[in-house]
Formats: structure tokens, sequence, C-alpha cells
């Protein structure tokens, strides 16, 4: 199962970077703008600059054609670009016209499995479900994760299934279990997934072991 970042913080980006870990970046008009810039632009040019992989980014607009000429737009940024297009009838029309111009698609605010298989059948690169928010009305949201990577699997479908709206490093093990091809989370997760406490005693056992020896 691949990670990505979940972010539009490019600090945060850089550490990730950094870790040699992170396969891709999706981000929303939500994450930009809580980093305080109107420049919707710069800010996917220079994520796409610090990451060589995916870079889901989301259309502003609504309606059909508003929706294909933004992409086009948008796609023509950076060369890894991956465009992010609601679940919804335009939206589906959308993801049609702009696979059939070999623009990657990532069919995203998917909340069941009958949303993500059209989203495949209509030719998206990705399809994103979002299982925390399932979660958060009562529903298992990694039940619907692992449906849809077994329905891709029987009928042999190319599109890939990412985890989205992970809460807490057990979304990504779930997700991990149930057979995601990505997981997308936040840098706080990131870090969390990486923390044991046994890990941070065994670190100041062997070191402290070794002072103690290296000082005699």
């Amino acid at each position: 199962m691949q990670i990505y970042l979940d972010t539009a913080n490019i600090d945060q980006i850089r550490e990730g970077a950094k870790l040699g870990i992170i396969s891709g970046v999706t981000t929303n008009p939500s994450l930009v703008s809580q980093e305080g810039t109107a420049d919707y632009e710069a800010v996917v040019r220079e994520i796409c600059s610090i990451i060589p992989g995916p870079i889901s980014v989301e259309v502003l607009v609504e309606g059909v054609e508003p929706m294909i000429e933004q992409a086009q737009l948008i796609s023509s940024w950076a060369p890894n670009i991956v465009i992010k297009i609601p679940a919804t009838s335009d939206g589906l029309e959308a993801t049609s016209a702009l696979a059939k111009e070999k623009i990657k698609v990532n069919f995203t605010l998917c909340f069941s499995l009958n949303q993500a298989l059209l989203g495949a059948l209509a030719g998206a690169t990705y399809v994103s479900l979002f299982v925390g928010r399932l979660d958060d009305i009562g529903h298992d949201g990694m039940e619907v994760v692992k449906d849809i990577v077994e329905v891709f699997a029987h009928y042999k479908l190319a599109t890939e299934v990412i985890a989205a709206s992970i809460r807490h490093p057990e979304h990504c093990v779930a997700a991990a279990k149930a057979g995601a091809h990505i997981a997308t989370v936040p840098y706080k997760v990131l870090m969390q997934m990486l923390q044991h406490p046994l890990t941070d005693v065994g670190v100041a056992r062997f070191i402290g072991d070794w002072q103690g020896v290296s000082r005699k």
C-alpha cells in the first residue's frame, strides 16, 4: 500500500518527502485555504516540484463544461497532476470526457461501492473513498473500501482505490488489511504511524548501555 500526504502545507510536504516513503499528495480547496493563500496555482506548482509522484488537485467549479475546462488548465501546470472530480452526475460525465483526453482523474467524495464503480467505468485512474466521514455517520468505512477492492479485482478494473479521510493510525492498518492501493493521510497521522513507546524505551536503553560501557 502506498502512502500519500493529505495536505497543502508546504513545510509538511517537505518534511514528509525527506522520509523517502511518500508516493504522492492529495489536496482540496479546504486544505489550500487553511494555508492562508488564494494563489492555488502557485501552491500546486510548488507541491508538484517537491513530490514527483501523483498530486491530486481539485476543480473549483461546478458544471460539466466548466469542470472539463478547468481540469484541462490545471493539468497543464505540471506533468504529475491528477484532477480531482466529485462523484456527481456532472462529475461522472466530466470524468468520462477527461479520461478520453488521457487526463488522469481522482473520482473523489465517494461514499459507496456504486459511486466508486461508476467512476472506474468512466475511466478514473483513482477513486477516493472517504472512510472517516462514513464512520462519523455510523457506517464501517473500511468495509466499503474492502468491497470496492474486491469488486475491482474480480472485474480486473485498473482503477486504484484510495482510502481517504484517514483520522488515526488504526485507519491505516485497516486500509492495508482491506487491500487499499493507497492511504492518503494527514502529516500528524503519518508521524503517529512511526511512534511506539517500546521503540522509545529500546532506543534509550541501547544508548544508555553503550554510554555506560564507553565511559569505562
